[in-house]
């Protein structure tokens, strides 16, 4: 019996993999447009979808990165500057993107663009930095896409979003957590369910009718410009300083001396330095015929945290706080 059920096991993964190693045709015709690409996974994947021949528009913060991004790739690759809360911003790059696209339409969109900074304890934020992140993270990515989705919708393409770990286990405080959480559950209201009945025209299958393909990458820990563990710390001395006297109080200067501790010796330990798991992951949802509709980045994704996201809920916060500083004032 077991020999039979390895057996299975062994044809459908070879299935699988004969699927997703088939290419979309003509990927020298296609244009993916991807936000966030001033450096990170945003940059490496543009330089990296450049020399498969697509036609990149990335889209920087800056335009002193636009310009440093344009001398490391092709004549292909077009650039612009993006701040993905700003409406009018939007609204002017979708003209530029409709522009270059035509009637072809828009194949890809890589919805890249973020930031994990303010991020610490709850209650030394405030509502205004949670807004900051959502505005970026979240409600930044829900109106690029919304904007660019008729083109989108007219080349029957692509939609990747970047979500991460945090979007399934909650490491910590801040809005990032809620902003990748967001993801997740904007991608879903996207994505096809084929289970579903016909007749159910919400959720999942609202672009399934368009023969569009939504993709979630979640990456684990990574070393890019968001966890450059200088300005993590910087940024939790920030907060620390603009704290109430009772809060300080209440968690203490031994409390805080910890976790920068723990910051500075553990956080980029973790922190792989291959990106490339990640834009391969990306490249696949963009150029494969059958594309994944969840790509997990990193063996901590597959070994430990996407695990620990379906344990029980009281094994998860004994896991997650295992190791933490105590406030002063704790019971």
């Amino acid at each position: 019996m077991w020999l039979y059920l390895v057996a299975l096991l062994g044809l459908y993964y070879l299935l699988r993999w004969y699927r997703e190693r088939q290419v979309v045709s003509h990927l020298q015709d296609k244009y993916v447009f991807i936000t966030g690409c001033g450096s990170g996974f945003g940059n490496l994947l543009a330089r990296q979808l450049d020399t498969r021949g697509l036609r990149v528009l990335a889209a920087c913060r800056t335009e002193e990165a636009a310009e440093q991004l344009k001398a490391q790739a092709s004549h292909r690759l077009e650039t612009v500057t993006l701040d993905v809360t700003k409406a009018e911003n939007i609204t002017a790059v979708t003209q530029w993107v409709k522009e270059r696209v035509g009637d072809r339409g828009l194949w890809g969109l890589v919805n890249n663009a973020g930031i994990c900074q303010p991020a610490g304890p709850n209650e030394w934020l405030t509502k205004q930095d949670f807004v900051t992140i959502l505005d970026v993270n979240l409600l930044g990515v829900i109106e690029v896409t919304l904007s660019l989705l008729p083109l989108v919708r007219k080349a029957r393409g692509r939609v990747v979003n970047v979500s991460s770990i945090l979007g399934r286990v909650s490491l910590y405080g801040g809005g990032y957590a809620i902003s990748k959480y967001g993801i997740e559950a904007f991608s879903d209201s996207l994505r096809p369910l084929k289970s579903r009945p016909s007749a159910c025209l919400s959720c999942r299958r609202e672009l399934a009718h368009f023969g569009v393909k939504v993709a979630v990458i979640v990456p684990g820990h990574y070393r890019t410009n968001m966890t450059n563990t200088e300005r993590v710390l910087q940024n939790v001395q920030i907060m620390w300083d603009n704290v109430s006297p009772e809060i300080k109080e209440i968690y203490g200067q031994k409390f805080l001396a910890s976790y920068l501790k723990i910051i500075s010796e553990k956080h980029m330990a973790a922190c792989s330095l291959n990106l490339s798991e990640v834009t391969d992951c990306m490249e696949h949802a963009l150029t494969a015929c059958h594309p994944r509709t969840r790509y997990s980045a990193g063996w901590d994704v597959k070994l430990l945290y996407l695990p620990l996201s379906y344990m029980p809920t009281f094994l998860v916060d004994a896991v997650v706080s295992w190791g933490l500083p105590r406030p002063d004032k704790a019971l």
